[in-house]
């Protein structure tokens, strides 16, 4: 298991979702990861925010179409790219989301914006009206989707401990391709997709969002951290999917910068970055974190 721990400790732990990777695209899922990572570990080293972190990370894997968030957004039933995206600060327990939003470079920024607004989630014409009269970057759809053939991948997200111990957590989806217009999965609901609280830890989640939903799977992990380490805690709330079925992938801090991660998926891509190792790794399954370590 990976730590940060001490004094101005930090640790940063992304994903670029549970899913089946074809060969050819282990690599492109292994470098957009690094990269990912190398834009949170950069605020977390020059003492930024832990939520700054996630916001950083999470925008380069919007920006690269091998990951289901942003550019690489896919098409629901009606040909129309909705997005979904949540950041939580566990230091406030702020949260902010947006749900079928469209046309927004960084869904992850517009969710960031509303951290310490009043509503925790808006939606469709909603969050585009926030996102408008709050200066976010907007752009043509044609820019954010890609081919549907190319569209066997999932949600991405960030978690991270920042040197003054604060936790942040962030989830951003381009949705499911084919799905029901307004369609709304676990990622942006607190609880479900993610959650962060200093007092225990911070998780994010991938996969069948219905049946993360119904397992209440980022509340289930968060109420293990009291009295768990990470991993068993990831291990816990994958096994517990088998109750409703379908697939996902978790990752987890606790407040001392411990990881774990897990995964019923064919692959899961992970980045993981710690003040106390020091080099950023990527995995696209569990196995190789022991084979690696």
């Amino acid at each position: 298991m990976s730590m940060a721990e001490g004094p101005g400790a930090w640790a940063l732990v992304l994903h670029g979702g549970a899913k089946e990777i074809a060969p050819e695209k282990e690599q492109a899922n292994r470098d957009g990861c690094l990269d990912a990572l190398a834009a949170g570990v950069a605020v977390l080293r020059s003492g930024g925010s832990a939520m700054d972190a996630v916001e950083a990370a999470i925008r380069v894997l919007e920006d690269d179409p091998t990951f289901n968030a942003g550019r690489g957004s896919v098409r629901n039933a009606d040909g129309e790219v909705e997005m979904d995206a949540a950041v939580m600060d566990g230091a406030t327990l702020d949260v902010g989301g947006v749900a079928a939003i469209r046309q927004v470079r960084h869904p992850v920024t517009v969710a960031r914006l509303m951290l310490r607004d009043t509503p925790t989630l808006l939606v469709a014409d909603g969050a585009r009206r926030f996102a408008q009269a709050h200066g976010a970057e907007f752009c043509e759809a044609a820019n954010l989707e890609v081919p549907s053939e190319d569209a066997a991948h999932d949600t991405v997200g960030c978690i991270a401990l920042d040197m003054r111990g604060n936790l942040a957590a962030g989830t951003s989806t381009g949705g499911l391709e084919g799905c029901l217009p307004g369609r709304v999965g676990d990622s942006p609901l607190p609880g479900c997709g993610l959650y962060a609280d200093n007092a225990a830890g911070a998780v994010a989640f991938s996969g069948d969002g219905e049946s993360i939903s119904r397992s209440m799977l980022a509340a289930r992990v968060m109420q293990s951290l009291e009295t768990v380490p990470p991993q068993d805690a990831a291990d816990a709330a994958i096994a517990r999917l088998s109750r409703v079925g379908g697939e996902a992938g978790g990752i987890v801090l606790d407040h001392i910068g411990r990881v774990g991660w897990a995964h019923n998926s064919a692959h899961f891509a992970v980045g993981i970055a710690t003040s106390r190792d020091g080099r950023p790794r990527a995995y696209l399954r569990k196995r190789e974190e022991t084979a690696h370590d």
